[in-house]
């Protein structure tokens, strides 16, 4: 696996690859990685000739008071498991690597960045579509691959993508979940004990809703409240939980076939996110 630290390298490397006509798939990571990255690692590897995964803890998309600073940071184990993985390349970027001093450039992908997640992290969003376009511009991958468990993430970079035209086949890959059935994420290590017993009870809010819609409630409003109401007794605080369009995440109607539920709940300090989508 070659590591690289900085542009030029990753451009000279990336340039030879594409001189010799190989494609070449981009994973974009936060680092402290679990076996949903390394997921996203094998789906790009039955896509493209060459996989590079970032790992770039990406100060833009954390809000003020948020975890930048203890975000779990554990670069020589993820080495040695991408390594495991066969990855071709990885990009070990600095913050002055990424940004400059003077920079004056953002990206935002208007309205589905202000709501959800964003409504509850303002500039989250514009922090991961720039940093996203970024290091596309600098890979210039023909695939980008994305987990599914940040769906709105997914769904504003499909939507910059769209927007501006870049020439990227974009690859979703399904969450991966403990045996419990609790999204894998980095942040999970934030939980107690208890609290990583309770947990799975959010995925499960989102199976129940799932079944009362293939039921055939249409009542949506509803079911949305009694998901919410039956986490606050569990010892959640929600911040949403949405029924809706899985194209633009508008809330769903009855016309709407592709669904996905959306949520978001704190549990003591640590929030959570899951999603489950699926077709009527």
């Amino acid at each position: 696996m070659i590591i690289v630290n900085n542009i030029l390298d990753l451009r000279a490397t990336i340039s030879a690859w594409k001189q010799n006509g190989l494609s070449v798939a981009l994973a974009p990571t936060m680092g402290n990685l679990h076996a949903g990255h390394l997921k996203l690692v094998n789906s790009a590897k039955q896509k493209a000739d060459k996989v590079v995964v970032s790992i770039f803890v990406n100060p833009t998309q954390f809000g003020i008071n948020e975890d930048f600073a203890s975000y779990p940071r554990t670069e020589q184990e993820d080495q040695l498991k991408l390594a495991t993985e066969n990855t071709d390349l990885l990009f070990l970027p600095t913050i002055t690597d990424i940004y400059s001093a003077n920079a004056l450039t953002t990206v935002k992908v208007s309205g589905l960045s202000d709501i959800y997640c964003g409504a509850s992290r303002p500039g989250h969003f514009s922090g991961v579509a720039t940093i996203v376009c970024k290091l596309f511009n600098l890979v210039q991958p023909d695939i980008a691959v994305f987990g599914l468990k940040d769906f709105q993430q997914f769904t504003v970079i499909k939507t910059m993508i769209r927007d501006l035209n870049i020439p990227i086949e974009l690859l979703g890959v399904d969450t991966q979940r403990e045996s419990n059935g609790l999204a894998m994420s980095s942040r999970n290590n934030y939980l107690t004990d208890i609290e990583r017993q309770l947990a799975p009870q959010l995925y499960e809010a989102l199976g129940i809703a799932k079944t009362a819609i293939l039921a055939g409630q249409h009542s949506y409003a509803t079911i949305e409240q009694q998901a919410k109401q039956s986490l606050k007794n569990t010892g959640f605080t929600p911040d949403y939980f949405s029924i809706c369009s899985s194209h633009d995440l508008s809330s769903a109607t009855k016309q709407d076939k592709d669904m996905v539920i959306l949520a978001a709940a704190k549990l003591g300090t640590t929030r959570l996110i899951d999603n489950i989508y699926f077709s009527l």
